[in-house]
């Protein structure tokens, strides 16, 4: 196997497993195989995965990932690829959902090249004292690449400046709020030093740092209305030097960039002397801002790290709504009978605002519904909670009247939504008899479709719920024959689309019922999710999709 690398540290895989555990995997050796296998060089333990389903190469000093045919895809910040020179901060997924996410960190920083310079360069010109700064330099790459404490790496950031100005206090304050926070404060001794020893008020520095006209320095005077001479001499100050850490966005080469208006200004580097004066030769400075943009770097990845803490919260707690919201649909349906059904509901995002049910009323009914609230996410999810439990209640009894439960739930909606909210139904109640009741509430029209392949549409007959307060919901009857089968389903069956952006649509799936119309309930669902599943392949619905088939043999 190849090295990863000629010399410079091997590129870091944060990896996420389904569990919220997150470890750090080194990227020691190319070809770098990920996927199911054992022998895999990491090993995502998900049998939705492939067996072999990617792996990092290099070339050209560049990491490369390529896809290994997989069966679900690999996506990189979101877009399937096939084959995707990396990039640092890199998000890395498998293609199902709640598997493993990986973070890419790539390279080493500015302090190691810079380290790189200074080494290369004939040790005869470098006196004790520039041994020295390096020997800090080495201390601060060594944070930067072994540690995951961000606490830490700034500490031995602070060392590094402390060490290359020969000051003797260093200051390292953050943004927050718009104000500035102590964040590290030590002298050169390595001591930790109490903030209240830092006698220059945080708002002159706050004001310096917003009238600053260079990236990388600033300069303030601490009492206002006097010059700097003066200022530092009474606050007993022989030198002060301060560094604004800006805001830096990563990227590959040309996305990553530094933001240089004082709003994004992140913190600062602030460091005095009582004693000597500060060391500020040409090299120092170069040496002073490399470490600045160091401390910004790392802030940045901290402050994503903390957003990726966030949203997995954000997602584990999704996920165990999803879980109750799919507890709440039908367990079982009837495959025996004169009423049977088969259904699926789908999510696009980890809860849905689409939902179906199959209830008996009574030895001789059946009721069932399927209703797609307006929007998506929680949301709708929580308005399609609420939709299960009316029907629920509505359907316990034969005397119900479809009619009057749209009323109760489109006044309920105007008043809790005032018309934000609205939701398409589908609700019947079928007979022993054959007798089918239905009032379509502006939901997509079902399919009727007979054992000959004769095939009807059940047309809208009202307004959704919940967008007009004088809205009709009128409810319509018609007789069911033996074999036959009602396809119901909401708009993001026939609104799913292809990689070339072609849409499932109408036409599509009223083909699929036609050759399917032998086959009973199970059988016909199974063809039409099959279907859509052979039509848009790994592309992900835009839309909830709920299928529900319902069969009469009397």
């Amino acid at each position: 196997m190849a090295s990863a690398g000629t010399g410079d540290a091997p590129a870091i895989l944060f990896v996420l497993d389904p569990a919220g555990q997150r470890t750090r995997v080194a990227v020691d050796h190319t070809p770098f195989l990920i996927g199911r296998q054992p022998d895999n060089s990491l090993v995502l333990r998900d049998n939705r995965t492939s067996r072999a389903h990617a792996r990092i190469v290099q070339e050209n000093g560049s990491y490369i990932i390529e896809d290994l045919n997989s069966r679900h895809g690999t996506f990189v910040n979101g877009h399937r690829i096939e084959r995707h020179t990396l990039s640092n901060a890199d998000r890395i997924e498998f293609g199902v959902e709640g598997s493993y996410q990986i973070t890419v960190s790539l390279g080493r920083g500015s302090i190691s090249k810079m380290m790189d310079n200074m080494a290369s360069s004939s040790s005869i010109h470098m006196g004790e004292n520039a041994l020295g700064k390096l020997r800090s330099l080495v201390e601060v790459a060594r944070a930067v690449h072994n540690s995951l404490s961000t606490q830490e790496v700034l500490t031995a950031v602070i060392d590094a400046a402390l060490a290359v100005t020969q000051c003797e206090r260093g200051f390292l304050l953050l943004t927050k709020n718009k104000e500035l926070e102590f964040a590290v404060a030590r002298d050169r001794d390595g001591k930790p030093l109490d903030p209240s020893e830092l006698r220059v008020p945080r708002s002159v520095i706050q004001k310096a740092l917003h009238t600053r006209r260079e990236l990388l320095s600033m300069s303030f005077d601490p009492l206002s209305g006097q010059n700097l001479e003066m200022s530092v001499a009474q606050l007993e100050l022989r030198s002060v030097v301060c560094l604004p850490l800006v805001q830096v966005r990563s990227g590959n080469q040309s996305e990553t960039r530094i933001t240089s208006t004082s709003d994004v200004t992140v913190g600062l580097l602030y460091l005095d002397s009582r004693m000597t004066p500060a060391d500020l030769s040409a090299g120092n400075r170069e040496l002073l801002q490399t470490l600045a943009m160091e401390a910004s770097t790392i802030l940045e990845n901290a402050r994503l790290i903390e957003e990726e803490r966030a949203k997995l919260k954000i997602e584990s707690e999704l996920k165990i709504a999803r879980d109750i919201q799919q507890g709440l649909l039908p367990s079982e349906l009837p495959e025996a009978g004169w009423f049977r059904a088969a259904g699926s509901s789908t999510p696009s995002r980890q809860v849905g605002g689409d939902y179906y049910d199959v209830r008996r009323s009574s030895q001789d009914v059946w009721r069932a519904v399927v209703a797609d609230v307006s929007g998506k996410g929680v949301s709708s999810a929580l308005l399609a909670g609420f939709l299960q439990g009316a029907f629920q209640m509505s359907s316990s009894g034969a005397e119900g009247r479809p009619e009057a439960m749209l009323r109760q739930l489109n006044s309920f909606l105007l008043e809790r939504t005032r018309g934000e909210k609205y939701a398409t139904v589908f609700l019947l109640a079928l007979h022993a008899s054959g007798r089918l009741e239905y009032i379509n509430a502006g939901h997509c029209a079902p399919y009727l479709i007979s054992p000959d392949g004769r095939l009807r549409k059940l047309h809208t007959t009202g307004m959704p719920v919940g967008m007009l307060e004088e809205a009709v919901f009128e409810p319509n009857e018609m007789e069911l024959q033996r074999g036959d089968k009602l396809v119901i389903y909401s708009d993001g069956l026939t609104e799913s689309a292809n990689a070339q952006g072609e849409f499932y649509e109408s036409d599509r799936l009223r083909d699929c019922i036609r050759e399917n119309a032998v086959k009973d309930a199970n059988g016909l669902h199974a063809a039409v999710l099959e279907s859509l599943d052979s039509f848009k392949g790994a592309v992900p619905s835009r839309d909830d999709v709920t299928i529900l088939v319902i069969e009469f043999l009397p």
